[in-house]
């Protein structure tokens, strides 16, 4: 290859070696002045802060949310925080384990918060004293109770249906006490101050129950995990991917100055790109959390590729100088525009309707910003001062690249037909996928309040719950008979659906109280004949009731609304939306218009949060694709390559979750953004692989068989280093405890490599079979004014 002259290249190419040489002249300065910058930005770290709350998931735009925030409103807080208990050795009802639990429900009313605590004991039992209601609680002294009188307690808790399968297990083994609790969504500690004193009475029981198991679960554990979890996996997941980066940089370079340089600019870019929510006042959130390790990874690869070529121009016998200049002239294009086009596909989360996501894009496009500038800036300038050598590894991994590219050429016949029936036969499998989500899911079994909530589930009751506002259409009309019968119908309705396991009615209180009016006689456990009376026992109940344990989460405050509340399994996404769907057909024919709501609740809300961002992502995802497409096409300055271009960059994303059916049929809301995260890493092989072979087919005139040569010669041993550290990367994400992020970085990690096989093994098969016209002009590099 002859050496030209600066003189002799392109106007922007005498640019960027005007510019490589003046950071290398001034590298003492550069240094200096880039980090200041960097601490600058990394200093809004002290503003940062973690969120523990859920609704962060949903903008203020959701009706679900709107429906949910309506609900608090009107009635008390949906917030909860349960004690599920249960005995190896007597059942839940036995003298020792009603102390246990009376006790459990005193210390309870201390929680953070909490504005109301309920538990067998505690519930207000009514009974008849001749003409008179008596209302009180159902163990008022648990070490007065007689092993016949834990028998009777028994059979009233089954018998009532407020809390026979929700407060006692039908086998009478599980119990649990439920606290309400009104948090202050201003104060980001809560749900933690809520969850460190329920952990507390939990381990007290523990202690001195040895036979007793306690899972703490709840919608404000729910909150709290989001927040521990966030925590986790920024301090355990980045620490592990900076070692794993480092350590895979130096096995690869085999360069401890070049890898110590590469990672001082991905873990500035991290730390830049994280400092953003402290600047911006945006909460930390699980899906945010993941930010560092995405951008460590991203950041690598513009690292990688000045790295890689600056050695193997230095192995070419190119002083260290000259090859930092020839690095940045043969990579400044490349690696700017793989750094636009990875923003780009990051900045494309915000069709998302989960926030969390907005932030994850937004957060992880400056990080790809963020590295870009500081590998033209501080990494050349690193480069200069510090010793490199350049191993014959280098090389021996070029030659290994040159043999693969002589391959492809030689079998490409056999590789076109190989690799598109392998394509066809992985993407003929993604109608075999289907949606489901389950928000309980979103963390594994290593998160306790999983386990825990999986635990209460199996032996008494779950967090799914869905709320129903039904209204009466006037105040005071709860005392309505016509009413009542309806909301009495509706609930009977619910107890016979699938997967129904308990529900929670103003009609089961009136029903109890009508009896109790009677004499106890159960014939009358039913609601009330008339206006008059059914009024006359709520304001009679209500007076007999104790402060906070009113009838305030059933009742609204002017009496025209009651609250049905039905508790679910862990059910998956579409039997929400058939139950619902059912509801909303049984209301719309069998109740009056006053009746007619949507449900309510974190299950509802979270039931469809998958489902919507996977359509709005859809949206998201063309617009980046359209955006990535036209730049590459400019920047190619070939509507040809860039039509050639979109086959490696539509296909990975596809094959991919093809990959993913031969071992699961399951999506949630993880897979809504895996093709706009990956969308431009996987451009970056495109975009590089094509950058040289273009370079070689106009400036040397080259064939497209030596063109293709060329680039594997030249960016191969990049590329591959590169996609092995984003995989490598984004394969650490897998081992979050939280399941959108891990499947998240699985499924990315999956598409980079699918993106680096169809690069390698199928672009240039399309090359030699698309762009057969000849090449013009020659090869031209850069000669160095060594600094």
């Amino acid at each position: 290859m002859n050496q030209q002259t600066p003189q002799e290249l392109s106007t922007l190419d005498r640019f960027i070696v005007g510019y490589a040489n003046w950071i290398i002249t001034l590298r003492w300065l550069v240094v200096p002045l880039m980090l200041g910058l960097v601490v600058l930005v990394i200093s809004g770290l002290r503003f940062a802060g973690f969120t523990s709350d859920y609704r962060y998931f949903f903008d203020d735009f959701n009706p679900r949310l709107a429906a949910f925030d309506q609900l608090e409103r009107t009635y008390s807080s949906p917030d909860t925080l349960l004690w599920v208990m249960q005995s190896s050795e007597v059942e839940a009802t036995h003298p020792r384990m009603l102390k246990v639990v009376y006790d459990l429900t005193e210390a309870a009313w201390q929680t953070p918060y909490s504005t109301r605590v309920d538990s067998i004991t505690n519930f207000q039992n009514t009974t008849a004293d001749g003409d008179d209601l008596l209302v009180r609680a159902l163990v008022e002294d648990p070490e007065a109770i007689t092993p016949e009188g834990a028998v009777q307690i028994k059979q009233t808790v089954l018998d009532e249906p407020l809390l026979a399968q929700r407060l006692l297990s039908l086998d009478g083994r599980t119990t649990a006490v439920v606290a309400t609790l009104t948090i202050d969504r201003t104060d980001t500690a809560a749900s933690g101050k809520a969850m460190a004193f329920a952990r507390e009475l939990a381990d007290e029981v523990r202690a001195h129950h040895p036979d007793i198991t306690v899972a703490i679960t709840g919608s404000a554990v729910l909150s709290n995990t989001f927040s521990e979890v966030s925590q986790s996996d920024i301090t355990t997941l980045f620490p592990i991917m900076i070692v794993l980066l480092a350590v895979a940089m130096y096995l690869l370079l085999r360069s401890v100055s070049g890898t110590l340089a590469a990672m001082i600019v991905v873990i500035s870019s991290a730390l830049m790109a994280m400092a953003m929510s402290g600047w911006l006042g945006v909460k930390i959130t699980p899906p945010s959390s993941s930010t560092p390790t995405i951008v460590l990874t991203v950041a690598v690869a513009d690292s990688v590729h000045i790295l890689v070529t600056m050695l193997v121009e230095m192995f070419r016998g190119r002083s260290k100088y000259a090859a930092i200049v020839e690095s940045l002239r043969v990579n400044w294009g490349p690696v700017f525009l793989t750094s636009i086009t990875t923003a780009i596909g990051f900045a494309s989360l915000n069709f998302a309707d989960a926030p969390p996501m907005h932030d994850l894009g937004n957060f992880s496009a400056a990080g790809a910003i963020f590295a870009w500038i500081l590998s033209i800036t501080l990494l050349p300038a690193l480069l200069a001062i510090l010793p490199i050598e350049s191993r014959a590894s280098i090389q021996g991994q070029a030659k290994v690249m040159e043999a693969l590219a002589n391959f492809v050429i030689h079998y490409r016949y056999a590789m076109l037909f190989i690799m598109t029936g392998l394509i066809i036969a992985l993407t003929s499998l993604l109608p075999t996928l289907y949606f489901n989500d389950k928000f309980v899911e979103y963390f594994d079994e290593r998160v306790e309040f999983r386990t825990h909530t999986d635990w209460a589930a199996e032996n008494l009751v779950g967090i799914y719950v869905l709320h129903y506002s039904l209204g009466a259409g006037e105040p005071g009309g709860v005392a309505n008979p016509d009413y009542l019968d309806k909301v009495e119908e509706f609930a009977q309705w619910f107890r016979i659906q699938p997967n129904v396991v308990h529900v929670a009615s103003f009609t089961d209180v009136l029903k109890r109280v009508n009896r109790s009016m009677h004499g106890d006689d159960h014939a009358y456990y039913k609601t009330p004949v008339s206006r008059e009376e059914a009024a006359q026992y709520l304001l009679l109940y209500e007076m007999s009731l104790p402060y906070g344990l009113d009838l305030n989460d059933q009742v609204n405050v002017d009496k025209s609304a009651t609250k049905l509340s039905a508790t679910l399994t862990n059910v998956s996404t579409t039997e929400m939306e058939q139950l619902t769907a059912d509801a909303k057909a049984w209301l719309q024919e069998n109740a009056p218009a006053s009746m007619y709501t949507e449900p309510a609740g974190q299950a509802n809300m979270f039931a469809y949060i998958g489902r919507s961002n996977f359509d709005t992502m859809r949206l998201g995802t063309a617009v980046a694709f359209i955006l990535i497409s036209a730049i590459l096409m400019v920047f190619l300055r070939s509507i040809k390559l860039g039509l050639i271009s979109l086959v490696p960059n539509m296909l990975p994303p596809l094959v991919a979750f093809g990959i993913f059916a031969l071992f699961d049929k399951e999506l949630g809301l993880w897979s809504a953004f895996i093709a706009a995260t990956a969308m431009g890493l996987i451009v970056d092989a495109t975009v590089h692989f094509l950058s040289k072979y273009q370079r070689a087919r106009i400036d040397q005139g080259a064939s497209a068989e030596d063109a293709i040569r060329y680039a594997f010669s030249t960016v191969g041993t990049a590329l591959w280093v590169s996609t092995s550290v984003l995989i490598a990367g984004f394969g650490v994400l897998f081992f979050s405890t939280f399941k959108i992020n891990s499947l998240l970085g699985l499924m990315v990690a999956n598409t980079v490599a699918v993106a680096l096989v169809i690069d390698f093994l199928l672009l240039p098969v399309l090359l030699l079979m698309l762009d057969r016209g000849p090449g013009k002009g020659r090869i031209q590099t850069a000669k160095s004014v060594n600094a």
